[in-house]
């Protein structure tokens, strides 16, 4: 009797875990990344929605055909990184809903970098979550007054976004925590000056592995702007690639458009989701890049 009893007792216990616990696992078996991939085939504007989907342990994609957003979720709360554009806010919402996880247990904002099509959702997915937004010092004045500094290189063919308000800076090699979230800041500043990628480690079913989502790494600009007249802004952009390129570990290499990456093809699983080398083929890709640009401006 006293041992059907505790049978008993534990079957109750069992019934009254929280069901936050086990939204992560039913999330990820309902949204696969193959469906996003599926959706989004011949779509890739910065405001097109776009469904959830799972991309590992406790690891979302909540954004947009054109722009990854990611929510990073955990019993104390979630992390989301980067807002899209101020016409995707609202899809994103739902994304979040959609997955199970509600908005209000957002707790952080984070962002790749200062321009409309990453961050112009931003303030509108604050007022909804009541998050605290986060940002390193170099990005907080174009990210509350919705204009580009007068570095950047694209500053005068970007539109204005809705500013949000930073409740905290960050600064290199510092940690957002949150629950057993632990998520680094990497000052990368070249294609904004505030540019900042993030990395952390993730598991499922005992497996981990590091995501590093790794900010744009172009050379952009504005058509007058010539990079051969701005060599300091060109050496940060090589340090900040040959960064990227040299971080380590980088398994699981996440970057604020999705086609940077071939991150849908991956997440369908038509290319490999981990990739140690992502980052150093990330980096290489882009100086090449930077080189070829360099080399037409002084050709004209």
């Amino acid at each position: 009797m006293f041992v059907k009893r505790i049978a008993f007792c534990a079957l109750i216990l069992a019934g009254c875990t929280p069901a936050t616990e086990s939204l992560p696992m039913k999330a990820a078996a309902q949204h696969d990344g193959g469906v996003l991939a599926q959706k989004c085939e011949g779509r890739d504007g910065w405001s097109d929605p776009a469904p959830p989907a799972h991309i590992y342990g406790n690891v979302f994609m909540v954004g947009t055909c054109g722009i990854t957003v990611l929510l990073i979720t955990s019993k104390q709360g979630h992390i989301l990184i980067d807002g899209a554009t101020q016409d995707a806010a609202a899809s994103i919402a739902e994304n979040i809903r959609n997955l199970g996880f509600k908005l209000s247990d957002v707790k952080y904002l984070l962002s790749s970098h200062e321009h409309l099509d990453h961050v112009g959702g931003l303030a509108e997915l604050k007022r909804l979550t009541g998050a605290q937004m986060i940002a390193r010092p170099q990005a907080v004045a174009s990210l509350e007054t919705g204009r580009s500094d007068h570095t950047d290189p694209q500053k005068d063919v970007l539109p204005p976004f809705i500013g949000i308000r930073v409740d905290r800076t960050i600064m290199d090699g510092e940690l957002v925590k949150l629950g057993r979230i632990h998520v680094k800041a990497l000052a990368t500043p070249g294609h904004s000056p505030g540019g900042t990628s993030w990395t952390w480690k993730s598991c499922e079913e005992g497996k981990c592995f590091q995501f590093v989502y790794a900010d744009s790494l172009s050379a952009v600009s504005a058509q007058m702007y010539k990079f051969t007249k701005n060599p300091e802004y060109v050496a940060t952009l090589r340090n900040t690639i040959q960064k990227i390129g040299s971080f380590t570990p980088c398994d699981i290499l996440v970057t604020p458009h999705p086609s940077q990456s071939q991150f849908f093809q991956r997440l369908s699983g038509k290319e490999t989701l981990v990739n140690p080398n992502g980052c150093r083929n990330y980096a290489i890709a882009a100086a090449n890049r930077l080189n070829t640009r360099l080399t037409e401006e002084v050709s004209r």
